[in-house]
C-alpha cells in the first residue's frame, strides 16, 4: 500500500509541478473559460426559469475553445486538436447566426 501511495505522490509531483509551465497556466485559464460558459448558461436558465443559451455561452466557448487549441497544437495531441477545431466551427457558426438574426431567442 505504501508503494502505490509513493507512485501516485510521484505521478502527481511530476504532473502538477515538474511539468508546470507557461502552456499548463494556458491550458487552466483555457478551461476556466469552458467552464465560465456552464456556469453563464446555468444562471441564465435558472433566472428564465427554463433553458436559456446566452450570447455569453458562445463567447466563452470561442475563448476556451481557441486557447485549448493553441494548447493541443503545442502538445501536439491529434484527438484533442481534432476536437477544438471541430467545435470552433459550430461555436462561430452559432455567433454568426445570432448577428445574422439578432439576439437569439431562449429555447
Amino acid at each position: 500500500m505504501t508503494d502505490i501511495i509513493g507512485m501516485l505522490t510521484n505521478y502527481l509531483y511530476d504532473v502538477f509541478v515538474t511539468q508546470f509551465d507557461g502552456w499548463v497556466v494556458l491550458g487552466f485559464v483555457a478551461q476556466g473559460f469552458f467552464t465560465m460558459r456552464f456556469v453563464v448558461q446555468w444562471i441564465a436558465s435558472e433566472r428564465a426559469r427554463k433553458s436559456v443559451v446566452p450570447v455569453a455561452f458562445w463567447f466563452f466557448s470561442i475563448g476556451g475553445g481557441t486557447l485549448l487549441l493553441a494548447y493541443a497544437l503545442y502538445r501536439r495531441d491529434p484527438v484533442f486538436i481534432a476536437g477544438q477545431a471541430l467545435g470552433l466551427v459550430v461555436y462561430f457558426r452559432n455567433v454568426y447566426f445570432i448577428m445574422l438574426n439578432g439576439r437569439q431567442s431562449s429555447t
